[in-house]
């Protein structure tokens, strides 16, 4: 404002000056008299005063400038300061908004996680509640079908003392019957390719399963896999016996049991072996039957025929033996057999009778005696045997034993020789196999009659025309 001031005095100095030299030149042309306004010296005086405001005026305009900048600078700190606290408050609003706003977010949040928490809290006890409602219906069906699966064997059982007690073969007289559809139970938890073979209270050989697969079943073609195991209570003497079938006619010459497969080699292959569980004392028709197909092997050959027409399936066969015992006897009256294939064209049970045509059989201890001994007085013509094992699948399974009086085969005259890890069969001598072929050397004796070639060929049982890693004709 103060500057403002010396501006107008200097511009009044400065009009004032000029007005007055004017008047002052005009008067002095004309002639006319000085006046009172204008005079040199007041005219010299302002022009003095003009120029001292001049200098004047600069430091006052600098110091009004900073008097104004400072005003500015004061007002722009003030309007800076007013609009720090806006943009504060703004920030705390916006703070506060956010804060709120995740708060609100964060609640959201928990109370989703708490509902989901919940609904999967719901799930996992409505599934809980599921699975011990469906574990409970299977243990229900489970305990239901063991109910009539052991009312089943029990009434099988009953059958088969009656059989055996009259040394039958059974309603076929090939050593099995078929008794419906199967009942296979407690297969769950097995899977395709497994195996489970088991023992009974009493330590015997108990109830085997498998889900047979057609890999198995070829794997197992063309040799043997293993050797047969001595399932419990396996008798201490096998004696060699001569058994006639009435089914055909026929008599076997040879030793009364067999270790049984429960499954057999060329179902399960080297997994057969895996357990002495897996094998019974079977006697040999209990094994093949009268004509070599009845007994365990009818069962056996009803799963192959099956893998047969059904090259390369996919498909699996259930498989389950159980072996049924008298009370506390040692060695089985038979022997249930259930199969049923994955498609259902298998679906059959079938029952094996482990006994002898014309020879009472001790299932406690496994001694035997022929009914014409019984009839006639008691004979203690059975020797005790050396134990060893046997190399088909079916096969004796036996040990070599001396002859009993029921099996007319002639004693060798010399003892066989072993050379090499073949045992040769004395001169004029052969061993006969169950196939009825007869060798001159074999690796396992026990698995054969040794005989004079005459009787073998009397017998009509021929020489093999070759030999394998188990026996040769020359």
């Amino acid at each position: 404002m103060f500057y403002n001031l010396l501006i107008t005095l200097i511009t009044l100095a400065f009009l004032y000056s000029v007005v007055g030299l004017v008047v002052l030149l005009f008067k002095k042309i004309f002639g006319r008299k000085k006046g009172k306004w204008f005079s040199l010296k007041k005219i010299g005086t302002t022009f003095v005063a003009m120029i001292a405001l001049v200098f004047v005026a600069p430091k006052t305009e600098t110091a009004a400038q900073k008097a104004a900048d400072q005003r500015e600078e004061a007002r722009s700190s003030s309007l800076a300061m007013v609009s720090e606290q806006a943009t504060a408050k703004k920030s705390a609003e916006l703070a506060s908004s956010r804060k709120q706003a995740n708060s609100q977010a964060k609640a959201k949040q928990l109370a989703l996680k708490s509902a989901k928490a919940s609904a999967q809290s719901q799930a996992i006890a409505s599934s809980k509640a599921a699975a011990k409602q469906s574990a409970a219906e299977l243990a229900a069906k489970q305990a239901s079908e063991a109910k009539v699966k052991s009312a089943n064997n029990q009434e099988i059982l009953a059958e088969l003392v009656k059989e055996t007690n009259n040394h039958s073969a059974g309603p076929t007289k090939d050593y099995y019957w078929e008794n419906g559809a199967a009942k296979i139970t407690g297969f769950d938890g097995l899977k395709s390719g497994e195996e489970k073979f088991t023992a009974d209270s009493q330590g015997r050989s108990g109830v085997a399963k498998a889900i047979l697969t057609y890999s198995e079943y070829e794997s197992s073609k063309g040799s043997r896999q293993g050797n047969p195991l001595e399932p419990p209570a396996w008798p201490y003497t096998n004696p060699k016996v001569a058994i006639t079938y009435s089914l055909t006619g026929r008599t076997y010459h040879g030793y009364l049991y067999n270790r049984s497969h429960s499954i057999g080699d060329s179902l399960l292959g080297a997994d057969s072996y895996d357990s002495k569980y897996n094998f019974t004392t079977g006697t040999r028709p209990q094994n093949v039957g009268a004509n070599k197909n009845g007994g365990m092997r009818y069962a056996e050959e009803t799963a192959e025929d099956y893998w047969d027409s059904h090259p390369n399936t996919k498909n699996t066969i259930a498989y389950e033996t159980t072996p049924l015992y008298n009370n506390s006897e040692t060695i089985p009256r038979g022997s249930i057999v259930d199969i049923k294939s994955s498609d259902g064209i298998i679906n059959k049970e079938i029952v094996v009778v482990n006994s002898v045509e014309g020879i009472s059989i001790d299932y406690d201890n496994g001694s035997n005696k022929t009914i014409a001994e019984i009839n006639s007085k008691p004979s203690s013509s059975i020797a005790p045997v050396v134990k060893s094992s046997s190399s088909s699948s079916t096969t004796v399974n036996s040990a070599p034993a001396v002859s009993s009086s029921t099996a007319p085969t002639t004693t060798p005259a010399t003892s066989p020789t072993v050379s090499g890890g073949w045992t040769v069969a004395p001169a004029g001598q052969v061993y006969v196999s169950n196939s009825n072929k007869y060798y001159a050397r074999v690796t396992n004796p026990g698995n054969y009659r040794l005989m004079s070639q005459s009787e073998a060929d009397n017998q009509g049982f021929t020489r093999a025309s070759r030999g394998n890693q188990y026996a040769r004709p020359y």
